[in-house]
């Protein structure tokens, strides 16, 4: 990249940055209290809320894993993109309006912790304490992938050290989350979910125009795909090889992360009402096909249109900022707007880190200290504890993320299995199964997040991970046994109290105004 083009995409960096910080603070002066800094009073309209829950979700995974592993491996790696999209569907459509209504219900419930606990009417604050707990393990190792994708774009883009790519773009991140709370986190969403979507659409059209319909399958059968281009553009071929069923069970598996995701849930609690909330369905819907369906024609695209460039070694994740410099660099000069572009990866690694580091913070400040520890604890207290956590996690991953060769792939995987397996089924068994009681929701969580650890984490087979051997996703499995335990500890323990009936009764059967609370 040459000096002019390099001067005209940090300035585009620095454009956006700042407006992100700009955003943060004015969203801070909102914060009167935690409802406000956790959910942002309940009062996300129905844009806001449907490109926050899905830029939150996508992360740099969308725009870097996702296109990379297509260009390594071909398009087989699409039924991860398939299981996603339909999770999101089943989690709009069957999810948020009942879990929206249920919060409120269970005494305005302001984390999904708390949701558990005033849901099965936990005295004891069991179930506050080890669903907070699962949600910090597995947000340091999600928000380590975001901050590595950062470290990635920023050494890509720039040239500079890993590290200090790393710390620049963590920097950013702690301070408009630390400033603003959920209301900056949604509002910067928003924006950034936007930028995502333009940056998806405009990069791999451009590029097929530039490339010539002609040269597509000749350019990248010259690239060396395994298989030849056939193998390469079938769902059914994994890197030349066929597709065995497990592959394509573990990719849809994916899906079932979707009712257990915290910081995805969170925003389907802070609609402000019904009606907004069915307008957050649609655009939701249409974002992630869009967003899902042309990160893979990048990853297809790009593997022709950067030819006699191949990218091997860890670097296929960087094939959409290649795209983008030789796109506006090169081939049509107009940095400023490659930087925007740029900018737009860098939106989706954003979008979800402070959405992690936020429900990390109130996980540890409103459910464990003033839940359990203080529970006379004033709303400052509770501010400065949560802005605290936010600056330990947002270090403890920075450490994860030190190690340049961790991939960004690897790191989502393990961490969206784990939250999915612990509380998916206990989220969607909470809202829809009335004899699910208190000890079936502790036995789904803790089995669910220990398969998942035991699956992917522990060496039992000659040295190796269950799940390196069998191939089979660890969150497969994990949900599986998580569900099994709720309804079989369930049913051999005591039924729910009539209040507890009663509460479910008053969400299933709408037999109050939720609008109106």
């Amino acid at each position: 990249m040459s000096g002019n083009s390099l001067g005209w995409t940090i300035l585009a960096f620095v454009l956006y940055l700042l407006a992100m910080i700009v955003i943060g603070a004015f969203c801070a002066k909102k914060n009167n209290n935690t409802e406000d800094y956790f959910l942002g009073g309940r009062s996300l309209g129905g844009f806001v809320a449907a490109l926050s829950a899905q830029a939150s979700d996508m992360s740099g995974w969308l725009l870097m894993g996702l296109p990379g592993s297509i260009y390594a491996f071909g398009t087989g790696q699409a039924w991860i993109a398939i299981g996603l999209f339909i999770g999101t569907v089943l989690n709009w459509l069957f999810i948020s309006g009942r879990l929206r209504r249920y919060t409120i219900r269970a005494n305005n419930s302001l984390t999904l912790p708390t949701y558990f606990e005033n849901r099965f009417h936990d005295k004891k604050k069991i179930l506050l304490f080890i669903s907070s707990v699962t949600i910090v393990v597995f947000f340091l190792v999600y928000t380590a992938s975001a901050l590595a994708a950062g470290g990635k774009l920023f050494n890509s883009v720039f040239n500079v050290d890993y590290k200090l790519a790393l710390t620049i773009g963590a920097v950013v991140i702690l301070a408009y989350t630390f400033m603003g709370g959920f209301l900056a986190v949604c509002t910067t969403d928003f924006v950034q979910g936007t930028l995502m979507l333009v940056a998806l659409l405009v990069v791999p059209i451009m590029a097929y125009a530039i490339t010539g319909a002609e040269n597509i399958m000749s350019n990248i059968d010259a690239s060396g795909v395994a298989g030849g281009s056939a193998a390469f553009l079938s769902l059914f071929s994994n890197g030349g090889e066929p597709y065995r069923a497990v592959d394509i069970i573990s990719g849809l598996a994916w899906g079932l992360g979707y009712c257990g995701m915290p910081h995805i849930l969170v925003r389907f609690m802070a609609v402000k009402n019904e009606k907004e909330l069915n307008k957050s369905k649609g655009v939701a819907i249409i974002w992630v096909f869009l967003s899902l369906v042309f990160a893979c024609v990048i990853g297809i695209i790009g593997r022709a249109y950067l030819y006699p460039e191949v990218l091997s070694g860890g670097e296929e994740e960087k094939v959409f900022i290649n795209m983008i410099i030789k796109l506006f660099v090169d081939d049509v000069s107009i940095p400023l707007i490659g930087g925007l572009f740029l900018c737009g990866i860098l939106a989706a690694i954003m979008s979800t880190a402070d959405s992690q580091l936020l429900v990390s913070a109130s996980s540890v400040a409103e459910d464990i200290v003033k839940g359990i520890v203080r529970k006379d604890a004033k709303d400052e207290t509770v501010f400065r504890i949560s802005r605290i956590t936010v600056l330990v996690i947002a270090v403890l991953a920075y450490l994860i993320a030190l190690n340049p060769n961790n991939s960004i792939m690897g790191l989502v995987s393990n961490a969206w299995a784990g939250l999915g397996a612990a509380f998916g089924p206990t989220v969607l068994l909470s809202l829809y199964w009335r004899r699910t009681n208190f000890q079936g929701a502790v036995a789904g969580i803790a089995s669910g997040a220990l398969t998942v650890i035991i699956w992917d984490y522990l060496p039992v087979i000659n040295g190796q991970t269950i799940g390196t051997v069998t191939g089979l996703y660890s969150l497969a499995v994990g949900f599986a046994v998580s569900l099994l335990f709720i309804v079989a500890v369930s049913l051999i323990t005591p039924a729910p109290t009539e209040e507890m009936l009663e509460e479910f009764d008053d969400v299933s059967q709408r037999r109050i105004d939720f609008d109106a609370e």
